[in-house]
């Protein structure tokens, strides 16, 4: 799976940002999802204009975390993985016996979005499994990304040149765009439009870039680690019925 984003929808971490001559433009002349159709066929590829990309394909994927995309109501998510309490979460959603993984985690965005009865860090710690997954919003040009607490699915996220956020199952997807101004997503985390990086399993505590070294010594992206000594004033405040939860996150 492949997503590029504007910086108007997923702004870069700075700590994710390195002066890189081998990065390169994502988006010019589509040279990523270009790229990414070439590795990936039969891909399907999906124009979110001045926004960004999504781009999905079946092939070469692991049968015990597949690859899964849906869109319902201009709301468009890239999932891979499964989750293991499906059953309750389709009951706590009120979905039917149909619905699977990536629905889920569809329903679960947009009860956030229009009702916010829950903070959005347990409503993505309630995910029991392994995933990843990429969500855009296209009615509120915003994303939601993350990723379980064990850092099960190959997930790694990085910049480009021009300062977009590319997001990929495949390390030399991001690589590709990105040089060494990549790394693994962050085990735990979730990111959103206005809200950033955070840790979902600690919610109250900062995250701190920590630089990342690749086996030649260079600085390659940045590792996200919960720093135990500085926390958030307050947790995500619910909001209410008549409030869009996408302009609180």
């Amino acid at each position: 799976m492949l997503a590029v984003f504007d910086k108007s929808v997923a702004k870069s971490p700075e700590g994710l940002q390195s002066p890189d001559s081998e990065s390169v433009s994502a988006f010019k002349d589509g040279f990523l999802a270009q790229h990414f159709s070439s590795v990936h066929p039969a891909s399907v590829t999906i124009n979110l204009g001045s926004a960004g990309v999504m781009a999905f394909a079946t092939d070469k994927q692991n049968p015990l975390l597949p690859r899964l995309f849906a869109v319902v109501d201009d709301i468009f998510c890239l999932f891979q993985g499964h989750i293991e309490n499906i059953a309750l979460l389709k009951q706590q959603y009120g979905l039917n016996k149909t619905a699977n993984e990536v629905s889920i985690v569809i329903e679960a965005y947009r009860t956030l979005r229009d009702r916010g009865p829950y903070p959005a860090n347990q409503v993505v710690r309630d995910l029991g499994g392994k995933f990843a997954f990429v969500l855009y919003d296209s009615s509120s040009k915003t994303s939601f990304i993350a990723a379980d607490a064990d850092g099960s699915v190959p997930f790694f996220w990085g910049t480009d040149s021009e300062g977009h956020l590319v997001l990929s199952d495949d390390n030399e997807i991001v690589k590709k765009a990105c040089g060494k101004s990549f790394a693994p997503f962050p085990k735990g985390c979730f990111f959103t439009t206005s809200g950033g990086l955070r840790s979902y399993e600690h919610p109250m505590n900062e995250l701190k870039a920590m630089p990342r070294i690749d086996s030649s010594g260079q600085v390659c992206g940045a590792t996200f680690k919960v720093d135990v000594e500085t926390k958030k004033e307050s947790s995500m405040p619910r909001v209410g019925s008549a409030a869009n939860w996408s302009s609180h996150y």
